[in-house]
């Protein structure tokens, strides 16, 4: 079993990793942190090299 960072923000959820796929199609593993907990929405993520934090992460329609 894995175990996950702790959220710092809640301090009640851990951070779950994920993954998604660059414009050329090669796998990004680690693209997004988001917090298990419903009730925080913290995340961190990357963008064209740049870090955004608490930005919503949706569904794709894809």
């Amino acid at each position: 079993m894995q175990n996950f960072p702790d959220c710092q923000k809640c301090s009640v959820g851990v951070l779950l990793p994920l993954s998604d796929y660059g414009r050329d199609g090669a796998s990004i593993l680690y693209k997004a942190w988001v917090c298990s907990n419903p009730n925080c929405g913290f995340s961190i993520r990357i963008d064209n090299g740049e870090i955004s934090f608490g930005r919503s992460i949706g569904h794709s329609e894809k």
